[in-house]
């Protein structure tokens, strides 16, 4: 396996393709624990069980190292390491070590956390926990074992210490009941398959990666990795943004995973762009949030899908029935925000609040949360645009002719309410009050690209230019008095902004511009991993360190830089 696809377990959980668990030490939002924990994600992100070191061995001394399809600790007496046999079996193997593995802390009641017995039948050891309402089963393939507090509760210590020089272990986590363990494998035949199928995967979505796009490989691996089976609200196969505490699938999110999957995964792809419309609601509107156990309809989030619709269809191949099926649905998707976000004496839609366009707390909706920004209207000529080119192949002409109108009559309402002299302004529905800011927001309908007069494209472009640091696009500009480094919409540098600003540059003819923002954003992934943003000025990494929209940025902009270079 190259260096490229080796990863520091603080930054990116080691999992695999398919699966709800992981082993990390990150087990909640922004809380690192000393040792590796099991955790599981099905009924949100839940650590399970505990892996520690007994005896001599120490925390200090511990070398931990992680590749796509091994994850090992390694102490001056001896080591430990484990592999994935399918998405919910992991091998766990060891010499010269006892490893407790114990039930992880529980944040509820005293009774309530992991109930741990021997199991009478098969001999294995237990855990049912009450968080996941699932099981985890240990059964013992070699060495001696010690149990701790079988059959305890509240809050006494459960598990048990493997250790008598070498040992093996499988965990398995099930529903009720499952057939005693059979191995389908020795631990080396295991991690072998494992590594061939991440290889896969790789040769399949970036099959042009090379010296020039170092960090694609660890890119495939988290899009990989974060790839769950379907499960209780998420009918298809479906990649996380994280797995670690951003384990959701979030409505503009998915968009970009789609993208970046398209051309090597095509199924995978669709199913990602699908999703979320599993669940539109009966007006329209998407979910803010789908993941295992809950869909949330509190927000939504902006509809740049007929943006990445048009991307999709030029790669993956649709029949006339997913056609029809999706033009529905997309139009549905755009009358939510023409007939219930636009009021009747009103041109141009709102949002309710900053978390509806997906910047969430970004400075134009400090005057108002209610507003009318200028990105809005300009995802929707696009997804206008696009529902005209459906309804032209499924041969509804005169619907086609209506979105065509429509989408004209949009873009000529966004420039005559909220153009001003070198960016957009925001608008108040309710007073017709409007303001600009130092947000990169204000500049989005370069999306439009070549659908906005020539004049216009330049002066977004001059001003886009401003917000660029060495590590890429500040999504507030750095000498703004609003700018917070780490002020989530109000500073940092963020993968979707950047790959729909770089399209729309390109497309109104700014490709120089739009080169630049490419090669600083690639160069920030490669120093700096695929966190969920990053800090403008320094670069650093910042909140979730394994988002995979950031990582399909990545293999967006990587794969246009190759093909470039390939000309």
């Amino acid at each position: 396996m190259s260096h490229a696809a080796t990863f520091n377990v603080r930054d990116i959980p080691f999992s695999t393709f398919g699966s709800w668990l992981d082993i990390s030490p990150v087990i909640a939002q922004n809380a690192y624990a000393d040792d590796l924990h099991l955790v599981s994600h099905q009924g949100g992100m839940h650590p399970v069980l505990c892996f520690a070191p007994l005896g001599p061995a120490t925390r200090a001394g511990v070398v931990v190292q992680a590749t796509p399809s091994l994850l090992s600790w390694r102490y001056p007496q001896g080591h430990a390491e484990a592999t994935y046999e399918s998405p919910d079996t992991i091998r766990v193997r060891g010499a010269g070590v006892e490893l407790q593995i114990t039930a992880a802390a529980s944040r509820l009641t005293p009774f309530s956390g992991s109930y741990f017995h021997r199991d009478p039948v098969d001999g294995a050891y237990v855990f049912t926990t009450y968080e996941t309402g699932r099981r985890y089963r240990v059964s013992i393939l070699s060495g001696t074992v010690r149990s701790l507090g079988d059959q305890a509760l509240g809050e006494a210590e459960r598990g048990l210490v493997l250790g008598g020089g070498t040992w093996e272990v499988a965990i398995e986590e099930y529903e009720s009941a499952r057939a005693p363990y059979a191995a389908a494998g020795t631990f080396e035949e295991t991690a072998a398959a494992t590594a061939a199928a991440f290889t896969r995967f790789a040769d399949a979505v970036a099959p042009w990666r090379s010296e020039r796009t170092p960090a694609a490989e660890l890119a495939c691996y988290v899009l990989w990795s974060a790839t769950v089976r379907p499960a209780g609200f998420l009918a298809r196969p479906a990649v996380l943004m994280s797995k670690h505490w951003m384990d959701k699938v979030w409505s503009w999110d998915h968009c970009f995973n789609a993208l970046a999957l398209a051309a090597g995964e095509p199924d995978l792809a669709w199913d990602q762009y699908k999703l979320i419309f599993d669940h539109q609601d009966p007006m329209g509107g998407l979910p803010d949030s789908v993941t295992h156990s809950e869909v949330l309809y509190n927000f939504v989030k902006p509809p740049i899908h007929g943006w990445a619709l048009r991307k999709l269809r030029a790669i993956v191949d649709l029949s006339p029935e997913q056609l029809k099926e999706t033009y529905d649905q997309l139009a549905r998707w755009t009358a939510f925000w023409m007939d219930t976000r636009r009021g009747d004496r009103e041109a141009l839609p709102h949002y309710q609040h900053g978390n509806d366009s997906g910047w969430d707390n970004a400075t134009p909706f400090d005057t108002e949360r209610v507003a009318q920004t200028a990105d809005l209207p300009a995802f929707l000529v696009l997804q206008m645009r696009e529902l005209a080119e459906l309804a032209a192949l499924l041969g509804e002409h005169e619907t086609a002719e209506d979105w065509t109108k429509n989408a004209g009559r949009l873009r000529d309402d966004l420039l005559g309410q909220l153009w001003t002299t070198d960016r957009f302004a925001t608008r108040s529905p309710r007073s017709g009050a409007t303001w600009t800011s130092a947000s990169l927001l204000d500049l989005m309908p370069i999306v439009l690209g070549a659908e906005l007069p020539g004049e216009i494209t330049s002066a977004l472009a001059g001003r886009i230019a401003g917000h660029l640091t060495a590590h890429g696009l500040a999504t507030e500009r750095p000498d703004s008095p609003r700018y917070q480094s780490d002020g989530y919409w109000r500073g940092p540098v963020w993968a979707p902004a950047t790959v729909l600003i770089e399209d729309g540059l390109r497309r109104a003819g700014h490709s120089t511009l739009a080169d630049d923002i490419s090669a600083r954003f690639r160069t920030l992934c490669e120093t700096s991993g695929f966190a969920e943003n990053f800090d403008a000025l320094t670069g650093a990494g910042l909140r979730d360190r394994a988002y995979t929209w950031t990582a399909s940025g990545y293999l967006l902009l990587a794969a246009a830089h190759e093909r470039r270079c390939s000309r």
